[in-house]
């Protein structure tokens, strides 16, 4: 079963792109967005739409992360050829995907999101579209009062 709004961040680390360790402590906002498969038509879109509002996200205080069970290597293509500024996180073994409760299909996780703010898990977004879900994910941010935007 998902976790649910209101718990606690799991105790949780993997490896990123480059093959080193992060630890998810949900203690800042931070968005954890779980996808299919790296170099697949809705993961690249979804990959891109985060990656054109990260400024906006970094400008709020959020740190971004996508989460597949693709292994590091694969990981590191993805993020090379989409040019990504955020860590994408590798989970082949289903760590995240079990302490998140993510749903998979096969071995490949079903689309969802998780924002974390003060260590709980704030808001869950499950089977998502990806097409304009980043946007939408930032709005809810903003509009709920967790992050602001910096006066300019």
């Amino acid at each position: 079963m998902v976790r649910s709004e209101g718990t606690p961040v799991p105790d949780v680390s993997a490896r990123n792109q480059d093959g080193e360790t992060v630890s998810i402590a949900g203690t800042d906002p931070t968005v954890l967005y779980f996808y299919p498969r790296d170099d697949t038509p809705g993961c690249s879109l979804e990959a891109r739409q985060f990656q054109a509002e990260l400024e906006t996200f970094t400008e709020a205080g959020v740190t971004v992360y996508g989460v597949s069970t693709d292994d590091v290597d694969s990981h590191a293509a993805f993020h090379s050829s989409e040019g990504l500024e955020f860590d994408l996180l590798a989970d082949p073994d289903g760590d995240l995907v079990e302490a998140f409760g993510v749903e998979t299909r096969g071995d490949a996780a079903v689309r969802t999101t998780f924002v974390l703010a003060n260590g709980t898990v704030w808001r869950v977004y499950e089977n998502v579209d990806p097409d304009g879900h980043a946007r939408s994910v930032l709005g809810d941010l903003l509009d709920a009062g967790l992050v602001e935007l910096p006066d300019l």
